[in-house]
């Protein structure tokens, strides 16, 4: 995706450039996608709600042809709605089954918009895939089947912050371009007098020597998807119908690689080697003349190989110099993109009979749930000629009754349990502050909650009730003494408590224990190693009977078994980090996390 330095000057400087060169490139993907939204897929724009984001939207909607349907899709939309199903109204008027259009067959010829396109279901994202693929719905509920031909092109809104929250990859490797104008201003927006709308053309003759510089071009950036020359293709035909050309020409194929492969790379394409223009000047063979016999050299290349060879690498300098700016000095470091969490994944997902997300219906008994009123008549609807219905009276039966459902996303809650007793407490109490306050930086992305459990002398005490306020964690942090014996029953048994209440509350608890595992206190604070070992591993025992997720971190110069055995006695990850920073702990944390989503 294209990135330009942030706040450029609007005309001058290397920064201006940028922008508005991506300025200019974000208006003929409009006038191109415009010209045929089915065709090419659509256009994955990365930028936050706002005038740049509502400029290039006014943009494309002037370039569409006036009768061409443009619609609006909320990422909650319900099926029926999205791909159709039964019209109730018309259907309990008729007495028989009455098909409605759904929104995608609504748009076909034209453009749907989808805001917020990072928070999608799955189920969603997979039915637009569909739809892209086949240009088709297929309807089959309610005593329906049949199909509505819907050729549209998708626009997904991506607002997404940071890495973790992006639009479903199974969309975006469907759609031609993606554009990012997240650093755009709006002095950086200028009206374009090529931005008028254009009457469609159609679709230009790509000659193989295209085809084959833009598979060559795909296979030097790392564009394993067979999606990526496909879709570059036909950009290039649509880009020639466009500016009134019959065939694709070179700079149709040299744009189509530009707009579509750039934004994709994986990898930088090797440089052209220039061993071969040295080849001719180099110094006779030693042996001179009556020297053994040369290998023979190859046929000389026909004007046309030539030509095509040249292509090619004008294609892939061309995709090369379109890598985005921060993409280009993440492949130049040798590194690719890096797998990120599924967008929106907050907490973990659990089932609801009163209120969260609806997530359709079940047949039930209103006693158990809430009535879906709707899905109630929906289901009775087609059965009620052959129940014989009296007047306007509806005939519904027990099977009809259908029980609403929901979802909601619970708070992931990491609960610290740190040994803060003898002489490295210090340390081990600024690696939890650093790693408390590395969570707490994503906990608006991330809806994350920390608590912080301490155990030292002769008992244990909930410092930070869980929280997402930086404000009052630090606070509570830098208010912590350390020092005195280690009663790590209690430590575990505070944790244990803190866990289960969230739990209770509706939310997801990661227990993280910081502790060489040297208990030398037990529960009722008498000091003796064997009693407090003992009750240490009766503790870990009841924690791993909850089933909480834990991560057992062992502090202690070298690792230890009796660390070791806790671990295994709570059913922990162990982790023998006696160097641990607050970025290691961290990661391990979030690691965890993800698991349990």
């Amino acid at each position: 995706m294209n990135t330009v330095p942030a706040d450029p000057p609007p005309s001058a400087g290397e920064g201006g450039f940028h922008a508005a060169a991506l300025w200019r490139d974000a208006l003929r993907i409009a006038r191109l996608v415009a010209n045929d939204p089915h065709g090419c897929g659509g256009v994955l724009v990365r930028a936050g709600a706002g005038p740049v984001r509502d400029a290039w939207l006014a943009a494309l909607h002037a370039a569409m042809p006036k009768a061409a349907p443009w619609r609006k899709m909320p990422g909650t939309i319900a099926d029926d709605r999205l791909i159709g199903g039964l019209d109730l109204a018309a259907t309990l008027a008729a007495g028989r089954p009455v098909a409605q259009r759904g929104l995608l067959a609504d748009a076909d010829g034209g453009i749907v918009v989808v805001p917020m396109a990072e928070r999608l279901s799955p189920g969603t994202a997979a039915r637009l895939a569909a739809a892209l693929d086949t240009g088709l719905v297929r309807v089959e509920r309610d005593g329906l089947a049949e199909s509505r031909p819907a050729r549209f092109g998708l626009v997904l809104l991506d607002e997404g912050i940071g890495e973790e929250e992006r639009a479903p990859p199974v969309l975006a490797e469907r759609l031609a371009f993606w554009i990012d104008l997240t650093d755009l201003s709006v002095r950086d927006v200028e009206a374009d007098a090529d931005q008028l709308p254009r009457p469609p053309m159609g679709a230009a003759v790509l000659g193989e020597d295209a085809v084959t510089a833009l598979c060559q071009a795909s296979a030097a950036l790392g564009v394993l998807s067979l999606r990526g020359p496909l879709l570059a293709a036909r950009v290039a035909r649509i880009a020639a119908g466009l500016d009134g050309r019959s065939t694709v020409d070179e700079a149709d194929t040299i744009e189509a690689a530009r707009l579509v492969l750039g934004p994709r790379a994986t990898r930088l394409p090797p440089t052209a080697p220039e061993e071969a223009e040295e080849s001719d000047a180099q110094e006779p063979d030693e042996e001179g003349a009556d020297g053994p016999p040369q290998e023979p050299q190859p046929a000389p290349e026909t004007d046309a190989e030539r030509t095509a060879s040249e292509l090619e690498d004008r294609v892939v300098e061309a995709a090369r110099a379109a890598i985005p700016p921060g993409l280009l000095a993440q492949l130049a470091e040798g590194g690719l993109r890096p797998k990120v969490p599924r967008a929106g994944r907050i907490g973990a997902a659990a089932a609801s009979s009163r209120s969260g997300r609806p997530a359709g219906s079940r047949p039930g008994d209103a006693r158990s749930g809430r009535l879906d009123l709707i899905e109630t008549l929906r289901a009775a609807a087609p059965w009620q000629r052959m129940r014989g219905r009296e007047g306007r009276r509806l005939v519904v039966r027990p099977q009809d009754v259908r029980i609403a459902r929901f979802k909601q996303r619970t708070e992931t809650t990491t609960i610290f349990a740190v040994d803060a007793s003898g002489s490295a407490a210090l340390e081990r109490l600024a690696e939890a502050k650093g790693a408390v306050e590395l969570l707490l930086a994503e906990a608006y992305i991330r809806r994350d909650k920390v608590a912080l459990v301490a155990f030292r002398g002769r008992s244990a005490e909930l410092v930070l009730p869980p929280t997402r306020s930086l404000v009052r964690a630090k606070r509570g942090l830098s208010a912590l003494p350390g020092g005195g014996g280690t009663p790590l029953a209690s430590g575990l048994d505070i944790a244990m408590q803190v866990a289960l209440g969230v739990r209770r509350g509706g939310g997801t608890p990661v227990v993280v224990i910081l502790t060489d595992g040297r208990a030398n206190i037990d529960r009722v604070g008498e000091a003796g190693r064997a009693q407090a070992g003992a009750d240490a591993l009766k503790a870990a025992a009841a924690l791993r009977a909850t089933g909480i997720r834990a991560i057992f971190i062992d502090t202690a110069p070298r690792p230890q078994d009796v660390a070791r055995r806790l671990a295994a006695a709570m059913d922990a990850r162990y982790l023998a980090l006696p160097y641990a920073d607050a970025s290691q702990v961290s990661g391990a944390v979030k690691a965890l996390s993800q698991e349990t989503r």
